[in-house]
């Protein structure tokens, strides 16, 4: 017995004649502040996967070298020697005393510099990872702040170096530069977050910030002390940079931390935070369609 077809039925289902279809331009301000909420709590517990990404990238970094990141802490004790025996004289300055206020300012302002630099391309060399894997991105930026930590750490040993050579030591108030350092690592995560997507958007955002970044160099106190300034000191607070330096370079040098320094810092990280937050809120959902 052949098979025979199945006549399909020309039949229409009947649609109620008020049905209506309603269309929303976007979510509301709420919605998208709880979004992203779960997102940097699901990125920060995946700090292990953030912890491995960071490593890896150092590791691949250099790949085939023989003293690895070393090299980076080699140049840069050789760059503060040179340079704290050249600008010791140029400012008629002891060298016992502005060689260590150097190898600690160099330090600490190549991974400030480090940060801004690489927090611009927080998503954009993740293309591929974002594209193919649903994943938190906060995972991103706490991988571009773990790496960078991992180089300071590195880093680390030049000024210990110096401070061992001049036989000095900060006493109690070292330890009063690990929150110093906490607020380092929160406003790193927050311009990770805050330049990442402003630098997926707008590709020419890149070279402005690190051009400002040099201008900024010679604008804070790591070659020159505060001291040299005389009367014009007053004006250091405008610069947000020079607080947030000295939160953490004060204590390890043993100098007193003022109050109005905190202060400082504290509403330079807070209007951070603040713009990277209202940002992310906005761009999270974007930034898979921009890299």
């Amino acid at each position: 017995m052949g098979y025979r077809p199945r006549r399909m039925s020309n039949a229409v289902t009947p649609v109620a004649r008020d049905a209506s279809l309603d269309f929303q331009a976007g979510q509301s301000f709420a919605v998208r502040n709880g979004q992203a909420i779960a997102d940097v709590c699901g990125g920060m517990s995946l700090w292990r996967l953030a912890a491995t990404l960071g490593w890896i990238d150092i590791r691949l970094r250099y790949r085939g070298s023989m003293l690895g990141p070393f090299w980076l802490t080699i140049s840069t004790g050789f760059m503060v020697a040179m340079l704290g025996v050249l600008y010791s004289k140029l400012f008629n300055m002891d060298l016992q005393e502005y060689l260590p206020f150097l190898a600690l300012s160099q330090v600490l302002w190549a991974f400030m510099a480090t940060v801004v630099s690489e927090a611009c391309a927080t998503f954009t060399e993740m293309v591929g990872l974002i594209r193919s894997v649903r994943m938190p991105l906060f995972v991103f930026a706490m991988r571009v702040v773990v790496r960078n930590l991992l180089v300071l750490a590195h880093n680390v040993v030049v000024f210990v170096v110096v401070f061992a050579i001049f036989r000095i030591w900060p006493g109690w108030q070292l330890f009063l530069a690990v929150p110093g350092m906490m607020l380092w690592i929160v406003d790193a995560l927050a311009l990770t977050l805050l330049l990442g997507g402003l630098c997926a958007r707008f590709r020419d955002i890149t070279p402005i910030v690190n051009s400002l970044m040099q201008i900024a160099f010679f604008a804070t106190p790591v070659i020159w002390k505060p001291s040299q300034l005389g009367a014009y000191q007053v004006y250091l607070p405008l610069n947000p940079l020079y607080d947030l330096l000295e939160v953490v370079r004060s204590p390890l040098l043993g100098d007193p931390l003022s109050l109005r320094i905190w202060a400082g810092a504290i509403l330079s990280s807070a209007v951070l935070c603040g713009l990277s937050w209202m940002f992310f809120i906005r761009a999270r959902g974007r930034v898979a369609f921009w890299v």
